[in-house]
């Protein structure tokens, strides 16, 4: 593992553990070059992801990208951390497992708001008023009252 660093090739683990979530190791390293610690996860990956966009240009699956996107939408919310962990690694591990190699970008937003629903409602507004692109006050105001309302806001 190259150290961050300095750059140099080679480090040490020094600590392995899983993660909260049991859905990856981390591992505390060293680099042998300059003695700097460092940390790094390593997760299971079934599959490479291709992401389709709308203009249909595709790009490899991130998943810092959605947790970046996710972690804004939580910005300042009693939310555990954990619980976005397990979101962020459901979410991936439902696009690993549905069989296909290339998913749209639609896919993903809609599994990030049917997550966001369930875990927080300011957070599942907030991501829904990017993702759908709300314009003006009255788009907000509408979409909540179909949260409010129990109807389909997606």
């Amino acid at each position: 593992m190259r150290c961050p660093y300095c750059g140099h090739e080679d480090s040490q683990v020094k600590d392995s553990r899983p993660t909260d979530d049991g859905a990856a190791i981390r591992r505390r390293r060293q680099c042998e070059g300059c003695a700097a610690r460092f940390t790094t996860f390593e997760r299971i990956q079934l599959r490479e992801l291709t992401v389709v966009k709308s203009e249909d240009r595709r790009e490899p699956f991130d998943r810092d990208k959605l947790a970046r996107s996710i972690a804004i939408a939580c910005r300042k919310r009693p939310i555990e951390p954990v619980r976005v962990e397990r979101l962020i690694s459901g979410i991936q591990r439902q696009l690993e497992t549905s069989g296909e190699s290339e998913v749209t970008s639609k896919q993903i937003g809609e599994l990030v708001m049917d997550g966001l629903r369930g875990l927080d409602s300011v957070a599942y507004i907030r991501f829904a008023s990017v993702y759908k692109e709300f314009a003006e006050a009255r788009d907000f105001h509408e979409f909540a009252g179909t949260l409010a309302g129990g109807g389909d806001a997606t």
